[in-house]
């Protein structure tokens, strides 16, 4: 089999038929053997009713549900574990991701031009607060610490080998924390910046004494704590023994 096109997604009825159908539009074209796996992560709509109607219509489709929501990376573990393809392709169900780019994507990787190929969401649809501005500063952190420069590390649309997927697991905590840390640790700094503009710029003095600068110091010290919290938990749930145990609803197409 040439490929696994693996599709974790959460609260998504409404799209998945339409991802479904152009998904299929497009290996058929280009006669690729293939599987979609597609995970449930502990939806509250009618997403999995969806995706078992979807399997009747489509023996290519194999699907996961887990009990409850455990995060992104959780779903993208499970199904890697399951995927029977040479080459796994990964996509967001929310249609922001393009099913006809596979063939390029397979084509990038399979002529030894590359060993992982990764997708870029040049125009995002997403909340600016709460998804893109903490995503740019994931890249740019990320880019910084790893060398490796991504326009979108974030990004559900990759190719890579099957052989790569090992030893996956979630980032809840780094997720919570993570971003409400940095989120109050930029209100903090924006606090002392336009106190430091009010002081310099406009000869305002007294700054200490404004119950502002203690807002602003507060902030800064609970965004790190935070972070810190966040980052802490990652690492105790990387040592934990079952970190990648995660409880399953139910299975279609693949083996109890």
């Amino acid at each position: 089999m040439q490929l696994s096109i693996v599709i974790p997604f959460y609260n998504e009825e409404e799209s998945l038929p339409e991802l479904i159908s152009w998904i299929q539009r497009v290996v058929d074209t280009h006669r690729f053997s293939y599987e979609i796996i597609m995970v449930d992560d502990g939806s509250n709509d009618n997403s999995w009713e969806v995706v078992k109607k979807l399997q009747t219509q489509n023996e290519h489709i194999k699907g996961i549900s887990f009990q409850r929501n455990y995060g992104k990376s959780a779903a993208l573990n499970e199904a890697f574990k399951a995927a029977l393809g040479d080459y796994i392709i990964t996509m967001d169900a929310d249609l922001q991701d393009s099913p006809d780019e596979i063939p390029e994507l397979y084509e990038m990787i399979t002529t030894g031009r590359y060993d992982i190929v990764s997708g870029w969401k040049k125009k995002r649809f997403d909340n600016a607060l709460t998804k893109n501005i903490p995503s740019k500063l994931y890249n740019y952190v990320t880019g910084k610490l790893s060398g490796i420069q991504l326009h979108d590390m974030n990004c559900g649309l990759k190719n890579l080998a099957s052989i790569m997927f090992v030893g996956k697991y979630g980032k809840k905590p780094m997720h919570i924390f993570g971003f409400w840390g940095i989120l109050v640790f930029m209100v903090g700094a924006g606090i002392w910046i336009y106190l430091a503009i009010a002081k310099f710029a406009f000869m305002q003095y007294k700054m200490t004494e404004r119950p502002l600068f203690y807002v602003g110091i507060i902030s800064i010290v609970i965004g790190t704590q935070l972070f810190l919290a966040g980052f802490l938990g990652e690492l105790i749930s990387r040592n934990s023994s079952d970190r990648n145990s995660y409880n399953i609803a139910e299975k279609i197409g693949l083996d109890e």
